[in-house]
């Protein structure tokens, strides 16, 4: 299977919304994707329902800790997603990096341990601070997949994501990625710059694949669901659809039959 971390290091491109709707999309054909909320803002946290502030009966934080596995950490959602919340206190991981520097390999370890990218796919959302849950996120990853809004400040956090990955390659073989145009809307200046801009930098790995602009996904926030539930025919659904399909396609996804 494939474990895949949505990273940017420009806030705001839609990470949170990428991963819930890709692992929809994932659960929508018969799979039960292991997500985790890495972002000490728990944006997908909220999003599924745990909100700020108060505190989920487990977080993430407590792997890193090394109080729990990530598997007994897990929360069962309706549509089949296995999901693993997120917290506030997630940020004093990276505040401990002088005294736990392993914290930046523990979830790789920890994936592996419990083999758990063995029979699932795997879906990490990541903060945009590059610290030490990013790195975390990045080295147990074997696909980047990095959502790129059609503005200039977007594009720019995708560049310094590409050069903190290339001297990602010191510690670990190169990472897979892949570049998304997120928010796109068909015909306007913005996005086609954006995608002209990153087809020149990052060449054959921008997606084929664009995620428009849809209104099904704030509906989504509210409603605490996805854009399948909200809109199954709509333009979200489509393309969450499309993005999947390429990316299993591109046997850059393994699903279970």
């Amino acid at each position: 299977m494939t474990v895949i971390a949505v990273f940017n290091q420009k806030g705001g491109v839609g990470k949170t919304t990428v991963t819930a709707n890709l692992a929809a999309a994932m659960a929508q054909n018969g799979q039960t994707p292991f997500v985790i909320d890495l972002d000490p803002q728990a944006h997908l946290s909220h999003y599924w329902g745990f909100s700020q502030p108060q505190k989920p009966r487990y977080s993430v934080h407590e792997f890193f800790r090394g109080v729990l596995p990530l598997s007994d950490l897990a929360v069962s959602l309706e549509n089949g997603i296995h999901f693993v919340p997120s917290h506030l206190e997630l940020s004093k991981v990276d505040a401990q990096i002088t005294r736990h520097r392993d914290h930046i390999w523990r979830l790789k370890l920890g994936l592996t341990a419990e083999m758990l990218a063995d029979s699932t796919p795997v879906l990490i959302d990541c903060g945009p601070m590059l610290g030490v849950l990013s790195f975390a996120a990045l080295l147990a990853a074997d696909l980047i997949l990095v959502p790129v809004a059609p503005e200039m400040l977007a594009l720019n956090g995708a560049a310094m994501t590409e050069r903190t990955l290339l001297g990602l390659e010191k510690l670990d073989s190169r990472k897979t990625r892949r570049y998304l145009l997120n928010r796109h809307t068909p015909g306007s200046v913005a996005s086609e710059t954006v995608l002209k801009q990153m087809q020149r930098h990052f060449y054959n790995e921008v997606l084929k694949t664009r995620i428009r602009c849809s209104e099904s996904f704030e509906a989504a926030v509210i409603g605490q669901s996805n854009v399948f539930d909200i809109e199954p025919d709509g333009t979200a659904a489509q393309d969450f659809g499309f993005l999947l399909d390429e990316l299993v396609e591109s046997e850059l996804v393994r699903l279970n039959d």
